[in-house]
């Protein structure tokens, strides 16, 4: 049996975090990927010559990626990305946060009536763009040496820790969800999903209007997102430490420290990172040999982990088009969030989608197909063109698409529980097309080469994600781990003894640099524990 310092579960984002820090303090340490590649949803790759990202579509710093890699010595070529926001046909760019006045003025020309309303919107946001700077104002501590430059210590950081303090109260105050909060400010209906229907159901309200700022942290790396990961993998290598890939954890003995994968090897730890899916951590765990009061609090704590979701996931469209990328260009920047009509979803992702989720047997394919029309024509679409922000990202005189949108986990369940869900994935293809053909890119009715798609079926087999969730856990139920920034160096502690959790599951709300984060602190713990 192999024995290890650390084993590090999950070869996400969060995970070669972990293992990089683990490797780097000369830890023995292994990391585990059940897939081929690691990255998880940040990753990479070329069909046909066309690069394609194949979960998120850019990385925003807030102080801790590039941090992070000028500690690590990582030199990762990046590009900024910059951000244009559409609505029909009117489009605006974040280039600044003066910016915020052009997506005023946007809303202003669609909405002439909510004048006022539109003004108390921004200035919500703008309120939440000034406590973001707070936040983010500085590199995260966590990867600030200040034992060569201890002078940053009095002179930046503990000035910004008062204010940081400060500013966790104005987040505290805007937990409630965003839909509650545009309802108290706007009054208009299709305004208010205009405003609030790229979130997730029930997202807390800061963390959804903080977008406004995050746009202006866009970058790209040369290569696309995936090189993020495959830098941090190089890194543990160069470290010292070791990765193993296509090994699922199968099996967890805490009280023998022993971790069996899928194909019968036995590994042992003093320390264990889990940084997979929570679910899947404590359905494996066994907890008998432990003491009781131990093992009573597994069970606890497996109870709520099991019980609750993840959020809603993504329904992505890959699209490799005949046409240059000049003519994309001319409509918008690399980053594009769109949405075809100022009329917004209404109830068509909430009643309509509930009664079509309820009554799903006895749905006609001519009555399901109506309603994802309805759901196409309304919807807010993310859109990503790789092309626009590295040159080398398509054949010359050719442009790729990534065009998602927020899709209710259930509905693709229903489709894959029915034996139609390449029926349902074919179908939503067709409308999205049909959408954007029809709207902002009419070029597209003759010009695609080839198109594929990822529904919230595929991220759960392929990512291992409940719900095919991207972001962890659901905000419309309790949340069964931390969510409260002044207890995020918490966040990583769990119930089973010498192990960790870092990751989308381990805090909520959480993004990139949250799982950098929690991996990184992770880590730090098990470092510190040996010493």
């Amino acid at each position: 049996m192999q024995a290890y310092d650390a084993i590090v579960v999950g070869g996400g984002i969060s995970g070669l975090t972990s293992a990089v820090y683990l490797a780097r303090a000369g830890m023995k340490t292994l990391l585990l990927e059940k897939n081929n590649t690691c990255g998880g949803l940040v990753n990479s790759f070329f069909r046909d010559g066309f690069l394609f990202d194949g979960g998120v579509r850019a990385l925003e710093s807030a102080g801790v990626i590039l941090p992070m890699l000028k500690d690590l010595g990582i030199d990762l070529e990046i590009i900024k990305s910059i951000v244009s926001v559409g609505i029909e046909n009117d489009i605006m760019h974040v280039t600044s946060k003066k910016s915020l006045k052009d997506y005023a003025d946007l809303l202003k020309r669609l909405y002439s009536g909510s004048s006022e309303e539109i003004e108390r919107v921004i200035s919500i946001i703008w309120k939440i763009m000034k406590d973001m700077e707070v936040l983010y104002g500085v590199d995260n501590p966590l990867f600030t040496d200040f034992r060569t430059n201890k002078s940053l210590l009095l002179k930046v950081y503990l000035p910004w820790f008062f204010k940081f303090l400060f500013t966790l109260r104005s987040i505290r105050k805007l937990q409630m969800p965003v839909e509650e909060l545009l309802e108290k400010v706007v009054k208009e209906r299709s305004l208010r999903d205009i405003i609030g229907q790229h979130f997730f159901k029930n997202t807390p309200s800061f963390f959804a209007m903080s977008y406004f700022y995050l746009y202006q942290d866009y970058f790209y790396p040369k290569g696309g997102v995936g090189k993020l990961a495959e830098s941090l993998e190089g890194k543990i290598l160069e470290c010292g430490g070791n990765i193993v890939k296509q090994r699922e954890a199968k099996e967890l003995h805490p009280a023998q420290k022993t971790l069996v994968d899928n194909t019968g090897n036995s590994y042992q730890y003093n320390h264990l990172i889990w940084t997979a899916d929570l679910k899947n951590l404590y359905s494996i765990a066994k907890s008998e040999d432990l003491p009781g009061a131990v093992s009573r609090k597994i069970e606890k704590q497996k109870g709520r982990v099991l019980r609750s979701r993840g959020a809603d996931s993504v329904f992505s469209l890959f699209i490799a088009v005949d046409e240059p990328p000049e003519t994309f260009k001319a409509i918008s920047h690399g980053h594009f969030f769109y949405t075809p009509s100022r009329k917004g979803l209404g109830e068509t992702n909430r009643t309509e989608l509930q009664a079509l989720l309820e009554n799903w047997p006895k749905q006609s394919k001519e009555e399901i197909s109506n309603w994802l029309g309805r759901f196409c024509e309304l919807n807010t679409y993310e859109i990503s063109i790789p092309v626009l922000k590295d040159s080398d990202a398509a054949p010359e005189g050719k442009t790729g698409l990534i065009v998602s949108l927020l899709l209710d986990y259930n509905l693709a369940k229903k489709a894959s529980e029915s034996g139609t869900h390449k029926e349902f994935k074919k179908e939503m293809k067709k409308k999205m097309i049909e959408v954007l053909s029809s709207s902002i890119y009419p070029m597209l009715k003759d010009k695609i080469l080839f198109s594929f798609s990822s529904s919230p079926i595929s991220i759960e087999k392929i990512v291992g994600s409940s719900e095919g969730s991207i972001i962890g856990w659901s905000f419309e139920e309790p949340i069964p781990v931390v969510s409260n920034m002044m207890k995020v160096n918490s966040s990583v502690e769990t119930s089973i003894p010498n192990t960790f959790q870092a990751g989308k599951w381990a805090f909520s709300p959480s993004g990139v640099p949250m799982c950098i984060l929690t991996g990184k602190i992770a880590a730090v713990k098990v470092i510190k524990s040996k010493h």
